[in-house]
């Protein structure tokens, strides 16, 4: 058996897509159809015709499953412009995770997660609340036009990439 290819994503998206991963599963769970979406969504954003894409999306089958810190992942990431895109990326992620009308926005677990991350990020505080302000206007906007979440963050993604 020889020895794995290296992934078809550069270091960058695949660290992005990591932290994302990772704040989806501060819950403790990830539906497959969440799972679903995120590898169609995501092989769309990393490749450009189908076959690549149905190639991308079972090669990041697996890292579904990886569960990293995020003490390993955020000093991976370069720029500024990368950790404000995480932070909004993350605020997203577990802002659109309730699952009934009666359990809150943020559960515990998904607000221990998201705060680790803003520390890990050390990013001031103005930041912080101009990317979460700038988050629940995208969010508002796009519950109100009935679109999934993961769609929100794959078109993010892929503007974020193009930079």
């Amino acid at each position: 058996m020889g020895t794995p290819l290296p992934p078809s994503i550069t270091p960058r998206q695949m660290n992005l897509l990591r932290i994302v991963l990772a704040l989806a599963w501060a819950d403790g769970s990830l539906a497959k159809e969440e799972a679903d979406v995120m590898l169609t969504s995501f092989s769309q954003v990393f490749a450009t015709t189908p076959a690549s894409q149905e190639s991308v999306k079972q090669e990041l089958q697996g890292y579904l499953v990886q569960d990293l810190p995020l003490e390993e992942l955020v000093p991976q990431l370069s720029t500024q412009a990368e950790k404000e895109f995480v932070l909004r990326l993350g605020y997203e992620v577990i802002s659109s995770s309730s699952r009934t009308q009666d359990e809150a926005l943020i559960n515990q677990e998904e607000q221990a997660i998201y705060q680790k991350l803003v520390n890990l990020l050390e990013l001031p505080r103005a930041v912080v609340e101009r990317v979460e302000q700038s988050a629940q206007i995208a969010l508002g906007t796009n519950q109100a036009q009935g679109n999934k979440v993961v769609d929100l963050l794959t078109y993010q993604l892929r503007e974020h990439l193009k930079e």
